[in-house]
C-alpha cells in the first residue's frame, strides 16, 4: 500500500469481484504502489478470487450479490478516504491514467467526478469500432457524493458537476465465448425485467426488428466491420442480446396474464 504524500489527497481503490482468478492480479498489479487503501469487494467467489486477492490488500469484503449497482452501492461507504477509483476485474489502471490521478489529486480535484475512457479488447486486440470504441464510464468520484441509479443492469453514478480524464482503462471484457454469453444471459434477464416494470410496448415487434437492427448499427453505422471478424461477432452477440432480452419480456408477459386470476 502506498504512503499518502502530505501534498496529494489520498485514494481508495474499490474492486468489486467474482469468481475473476484469471483476472484479479493483473487488476491489483495496475494499483498496487500508488493508491493509499485496496478494498476489494467478492461475491463469495469459488475460485481463487480471495486468496489471490488477500496477496495485495487486506481489506478483502464479502457481501452477497444482488445487481452491479446494488453491490457498489453497498461498498462505496466502507472506503476509507474520500475519493474513491472503482475498477472493475478485467479492468487495469493504464500508467497513463495512474500518472493523471496522482497529479489530479496533488493539485486539487475541482470536480465531484470524473469519466474515464476504456480501451477495450477482445482476444488480445483493441476493439476500435463497433460501437466499443467510444466507451466511457464514471468511475472517479467523491464517496459521499457517487451513488449508481437504481438499475439492474447498466447503471451509471448520478452526478451533476463532473469532468474527463485523458488516461484510460484497459478492459479485458470477454474471457471466453461461454462467459461472454453467460454474461449475455444474466444481462438479458436484467434488462428485460427493468423493462417490463416499466411497461414496455410492442416486444413481439421488437423481437422482430432491434436485432437486425443492433447488427446494422454495429457492424456498419458503427464501423464494426472495420474490426474483422472480432467487429462482426460482437454484432452478432449484440443482436442475439436483443432477440434474448425482447423474448423475455415476452415471457414475462406471459406469465404475468397466467397468474391473474
Amino acid at each position: 500500500m502506498a504512503t499518502p504524500s502530505p501534498k496529494r489527497l489520498p485514494i481508495t481503490v474499490l474492486i468489486p469481484c467474482f469468481n475473476e482468478e484469471h483476472n484479479i492480479e493483473a487488476c491489483l498489479a495496475s494499483v498496487v504502489g500508488w493508491v493509499d487503501e485496496i478494498l476489494v469487494v467478492d461475491s463469495f467467489s469459488t475460485d481463487r478470487t480471495v486468496e489471490l486477492a488477500k496477496k495485495y490488500t487486506d481489506r478483502v469484503l464479502q457481501h452477497e450479490y444482488l445487481n452491479s449497482a446494488a453491490q457498489k452501492n453497498w461498498a462505496i461507504p466502507q472506503a476509507s478516504h474520500e475519493w474513491v477509483l472503482i475498477v472493475d476485474s478485467d479492468e487495469r489502471v493504464t500508467p497513463e491514467l495512474r500518472d493523471e490521478l496522482q497529479a489530479l489529486m496533488a493539485r486539487g480535484p475541482d470536480k465531484d467526478g470524473y469519466w474515464i475512457a476504456r480501451d477495450n479488447y477482445l482476444f488480445g486486440k483493441h476493439i476500435r469500432h463497433s460501437g466499443w470504441g467510444r466507451d466511457a464510464v464514471l468511475r472517479f468520484f467523491k464517496r459521499d457524493l457517487g451513488r449508481y441509479a437504481e438499475k439492474r443492469v447498466h447503471a451509471e453514478v448520478e452526478l451533476n458537476n463532473t469532468g474527463v480524464l485523458q488516461g484510460r482503462f484497459e478492459h479485458h471484457t470477454v474471457a471466453s465465448i461461454t462467459a461472454w454469453a453467460q454474461k449475455i444471459n444474466r444481462y438479458s434477464s436484467w434488462k428485460a425485467q427493468d423493462k417490463f416494470e416499466k411497461g414496455v410496448k410492442h416486444p413481439v415487434l421488437n423481437m422482430v426488428l432491434r436485432p437486425p437492427l443492433r447488427f446494422f448499427k454495429d457492424m456498419v453505422l458503427r464501423l464494426g466491420v472495420l474490426d474483422g471478424w472480432r467487429g462482426f461477432l460482437i454484432a452478432s452477440m449484440s443482436a442475439f442480446a436483443e432477440l434474448l432480452m425482447s423474448a423475455k419480456i415476452i415471457e414475462l408477459q406471459h406469465n404475468a396474464r397466467e397468474r391473474r386470476p
